[in-house]
């Protein structure tokens, strides 16, 4: 059975708590692998690794990081089909999903590697009689990531590079679900010339978690996952002193206007819904159908879904691969066998899905939900697994007053090819990120991705210039240099004056 111990200083930490977690192959249902998870000690002992390397790396120089980054860009480029196979094997997600994971992770490294632009500071001259005032930013110093299943590669990749490229040292607990892409980013980064201590992966469960929000030497927190635990880091982080940016969960829906093209929308609804199962914070769960184009809509959608080939996400013919756990895939299939008691028609039932010489695996096929109400189980909850809710409206305006009473608001889009409709829509619509005939609106890594309401705890979005900001904080100098020739200006308690 293969190991997954921690890295901690630059090298392998054989996991010393004597608990362990298992890995299973989602295709297989076979626990083929064992985590370790950390103790108190452990987690004391990554975090005072990263500040001994704080100790250096936060005061060393912009090229001195930036050299560092490029190569390890080289590095990640060169390594990409390892590191996607690494997701396939424990995520499940076909590996041209997980190729494309890797390689949006990527943008952010190489927002990284020009970090030196967006850290330059202000300076404006003579605000008052030979006065100056400076503005610069600077690292915060230990940090810690804490990231979810879904993308075990990305996410830990949208915060870290950022974060170290900002002076920051860096503790990542990624889930413990599929922990070995995160191990490989390390080691990595240390082939890449990272000195040790400065990016240190460590494996646990809530008892690694809780020392983390808790540690005095942990100045901020960056989490993804769901809104519930979002919710409790943000308030414990908090009450412990530390910045903190928590993204939760989701409801993303998808508005269909009578003008939409009905095509390119249902190709849309079924590739956002069931792409990597959907098993993502920004997948559409939910499409509003406006007007009487419903039932065509509907049609187009089960015409797509029944084509899809579910497998082995290795299997180059899959296009939807297993759901991460058995547990996973039960509850998920849970929201399909209830739905026709809480008012819902049933047209696609996935649950009992099976793949033949597969059968132990975490399988479930496309599911989809018509007529669902606002109050069901289905709609309320964020399910994260293929299974789309079809709900209809009569006007853009009911449509709209539908999602915004929602309490998530991370994703959202609108099909249409009414410019003015979909002006409107952008600026009445409450979430973080729109989409216009685009279905999955994640930004590119130059801006920042977050959403709003029970969606994200804290004030700053992740990546992008709002992830700079997280990750530094603000000093502004001011500096008066007489003239040799002044003379004394003596003693003045009045209100100092800009002239």
């Amino acid at each position: 059975m293969k190991t997954v111990n921690h890295w901690i200083g630059g090298k392998t930490v054989e996991g010393a708590s004597g608990n362990w977690g298992p890995v299973t192959d989602p295709a297989t249902g076979a626990p083929d692998t064992r985590v370790a998870l950390a103790s108190v000690e452990e987690v004391d002992a990554a975090v005072a690794s990263a500040k001994a390397a704080y100790a250096t790396w936060g005061t060393s120089s912009l090229s001195t990081r930036t050299a560092i980054l490029f190569r390890y860009r080289a590095l990640l480029d060169a390594h990409r089909d390892e590191i996607a196979a690494l997701i396939t094997a424990e995520h499940g997600k076909v590996h041209s999903d997980a190729l494309g994971e890797v390689a949006r992770g990527l943008e952010i490294v190489e927002l990284a590697c020009g970090i030196t632009t967006q850290l330059k500071g202000e300076l404006s001259t003579q605000v008052s009689n030979r006065v100056d005032v400076s503005s610069i930013r600077q690292s915060i110093g230990v940090v810690a990531g804490i990231t979810p299943f879904n993308f075990p590669a990305m996410v830990p990749m949208w915060m870290f590079p950022i974060a170290i490229a900002c002076g920051n040292t860096f503790v990542l607990k990624p889930s413990e679900k599929d922990p070995s892409a995160s191990l490989r980013l390390a080691e990595l980064a240390t082939e890449a010339g990272l000195p040790d201590g400065v990016l240190n992966v460590l494996h646990g469960d809530k008892v690694a978690v809780d020392r983390l929000l808790e540690h005095p030497d942990v100045a901020a927190i960056s989490f993804v996952g769901s809104t519930p635990i979002a919710r409790h880091i943000h308030q414990v982080a908090s009450a412990n002193g530390k910045r903190v940016q928590a993204l939760g969960g989701a409801k993303n829906h998808m508005l269909v206007l009578p003008d939409a093209d009905l095509d390119a929308a249902a190709d849309a609804a079924v590739s956002a819904a069931y792409g990597s199962a959907g098993e993502r914070c920004m997948a559409i769960s939910a499409v509003v159908a406006v007007g009487s184009i419903g039932d065509e809509l509907v049609a187009k959608i089960v015409e797509r879904a029944e084509k899809i080939k579910i497998g082995p996400g290795n299997d180059p013919t899959s296009e939807m691969g297993p759901l991460i756990t058995a547990a996973h895939r039960d509850k998920v299939a849970s929201y399909v066998t209830g739905a026709a008691a809480q008012g819902s028609t049933v047209v696609l039932d996935g649950t009992g899905y099976t793949v033949e010489g597969f059968e132990n695996g975490h399988w479930i096929g496309l599911s989809l939900l018509d007529h669902v109400p606002t109050d069901s189980d289905a709609y309320r909850d964020e399910i994260f697994g293929p299974v789309l809710c079809v709900l209809r409206v009569d006007t853009y305006e009911e449509g709209v007053a539908l999602m915004n009473a929602s309490p998530f608001g991370n994703g959202t889009a609108i099909f249409t090819r009414d410019g003015g409709a979909a002006r409107r829509f952008q600026l009445e619509i409450e979430a973080g990120m729109v989409g216009v005939n685009v279905p999955i609106p994640v930004p590119v890594g130059y801006h920042s991705f977050g959403g709003w309401k029970d969606s994200l705890f804290g004030d700053h979005h992740i990546y992008g210039n709002d992830g700079i900001h997280f990750y530094t904080r603000g000093k502004v100098t001011t500096t008066r240099w007489p003239d040799p020739a002044d003379a004394p200006s003596g003693v003045d308690l009045g209100f100092p004056r800009n002239n």
